[in-house]
């Protein structure tokens, strides 16, 4: 049995990575969990956004497990289930891009996250769920977007990376600290600090997978923005070092949500910070208005219409019971794994992501969650979001620097030593014979040292060769992917599943529909009658 002194020692990143070299902690370290989120815009030949239904033989986008679509009818979302092996994530990930292709007659998939061109803004459809009231509220809730922010911003394309740890890594975690909390709690606090470390170091991912450095100058329109951008061929505009446009004032951003004070000290405090924020009037959204001669145009005039609002590089998640709102299943039982939202789609992949970043990933967040990961102020907090703005915009500029602790660091300077620390932890995730995630860290540690190798310099290499259009070069991506989707021979047994789910999926909204009795606004009032959450330790732990 290890003393409380003994325990406070392998509570640095060192003495843990020392203590989980053995056979059993490396096979606790590998024993995460990873599933993919990935968006995607419905194009026609011509290369312009499909405004037609969810295509039927996709099945209920309010019902389907695995295909459903986000804000538009026109963006779809593919959704995996948990796996352990990479591998066969992705060719999950795969064999659902490909059925769904194979089914969208003739349509393409849009593979950068940038939307295609963008004629009237009015025609872009907000998706439809159905009559009944979860497939209103959803609906709705879109609506409220649009009124909000306009609907172009919602048809922006993204790829989420959902992580948890193995039940044994906490086990040996959880026995190495010196903790007076319950595991439940101490899982909670953990995930709590990795979420800490990643929200100081995410300017690492736009960094190295970014992939919009340039976007369609169709996308701008009326838009208002301080962003001086640059002009190549017929209609792209672009910064010369940008990361990922889709990440900057244009993009996933709510300035209503500056007054917010999250915290992520504790559970308790991010639960009540959440809170506060569903129930925040907004005066800027009450001018809008609720429901104006009959019709509603938001849910609410708040600052949040519901949590989902809350735009954030990272989420803590929990799986949710039947008709509970994520805080509450996080109130309930606490953190479960987390969901990384700062991943661009990769133009290089037929499927949005590849291997070697999903390698990186895990070594990242393991660093995240393995380090001390202190609390900040508001001072840090400007801190971590000047530093990830600068990336986004100019991340490759030669020498660029950032703020660390109130220090001016070189860019290249600070992944150097983060790459020094990956490196220790590769050799505990290669298997015998095999060298994948140091072989992932060297090809993204080149991009450090060459800025022309991470996704963004890639594409701007390529734009910049060819002067091509941005909107042309995605393109002709779209064609290839289609192609060689179209052609993809799913293994036996797998259509006639993807054949099956729609087909159940389309009954079970049909049987939603016809059991709902309850009028809408009724529905809502029940909804929203009780968002007060509070968090109470639960009494077993939780499973990762």
């Amino acid at each position: 049995m290890m003393t409380k002194l003994e325990k406070k020692i392998l509570n640095s990143f060192n003495e843990l990575i020392g203590h989980l070299s053995d056979s059993e902690g490396r096979n606790a370290l590998q024993g995460m969990q990873r599933g993919i989120e990935r968006e995607a815009l419905r194009i026609n030949s011509s290369g312009h956004l499909a405004t037609d239904s969810h295509p039927k033989a996709l099945g209920s986008a309010l019902t389907h497990p695995r295909i459903t679509t986000d804000y538009s009818e026109s963006l779809l979302e593919f959704i995996t289930p948990v796996f352990s092996d990479i591998n066969s994530l992705l060719d999950d990930l795969t064999y659902t891009h490909a059925f769904t292709v194979q089914n969208l007659d003739s349509q393409r998939l849009w593979p950068v996250s940038m939307p295609c061109y963008v004629g009237d803004v009015t025609a872009i459809p907000i998706a439809d769920y159905g009559s009944s009231n979860a497939g209103q509220m959803k609906r709705l809730y879109r609506k409220g977007l649009t009124y909000r922010y306009g609907a172009q911003m919602q048809i922006i394309s993204g790829v989420h990376f959902n992580f948890s740890v193995s039940d044994t890594l906490w086990d040996r975690l959880y026995d190495l600290s010196d903790t007076q909390a319950s595991k439940s709690d101490f899982i909670s606090e953990s995930y709590l600090g990795l979420i800490r470390n990643y929200r100081r170091m995410v300017w690492v991912l736009p960094y190295l997978f970014g992939a919009s450095p340039a976007l369609c100058s169709s996308f701008i329109k009326d838009q208002q923005t301080d962003i001086e951008f640059e002009k190549m061929g017929k209609g792209t505009l672009y910064l010369p070092y940008a990361t990922s446009l889709r990440m900057s004032d244009l993009g996933y951003t709510n300035k209503e949500q500056e007054q917010l004070d999250i915290s992520y000290d504790s559970l308790e405090q991010y639960l009540e910070g959440m809170n506060t924020a569903i129930n925040m009037p907004s005066a800027n959204f009450e001018k809008i208005g609720v429901k104006v001669d009959g019709e509603y145009r938001q849910l609410n005039a708040n600052v949040l219409q519901i949590e989902n609002e809350f735009y954030s590089p990272i989420r803590a998640k929990r799986v949710t019971l039947d008709d509970e709102k994520p805080s509450e299943a996080l109130a309930r039982a606490g953190i479960e794994y987390i969901e990384v939202r700062a991943l661009d789609v990769n133009p290089y992949s037929p499927v949005g992501i590849e291997a070697s970043q999903i390698r990186f990933l895990d070594l990242f967040l393991m660093y995240c969650l393995l380090n001390e990961s202190p609390t900040s102020d508001s001072v840090q907090e400007n801190e971590i979001s000047n530093n990830l703005n600068r990336v986004i915009l100019e991340g490759r500029k030669p020498g660029l620097e950032l703020c660390r602790n109130g220090d001016a660091v070189q860019l290249s300077s600070w992944m150097k030593q983060m790459f020094d620390d990956l490196k220790k932890l590769a050799p505990l995730f290669d298997n015998e014979g095999e060298h994948l995630y140091s072989d992932a860290l060297d090809r993204w540690q080149s991009a450090v040292i060459e800025p022309d190798l991470t996704i963004s310099g890639q594409i701007m290499k390529e734009l910049s060769s060819s002067q091509v259009d941005h909107g042309c070069w995605v393109n002709k991506l779209a064609e290839e992917y289609h192609s060689v989707l179209s052609q993809y021979s799913l293994p036996e047994g797998i259509e006639s599943k993807y054949q099956q789910a729609a087909k159940h999926s389309i009954e079970k909204q049909a049987k939603i529909e016809s059991e709902s009795s309850q009028s809408f606004e009724e529905y809502l009032a029940d909804y929203f009658k009780d968002d007060g959450l509070s968090y109470e330790s639960p009494r077993v732990a939780s499973s990762v």
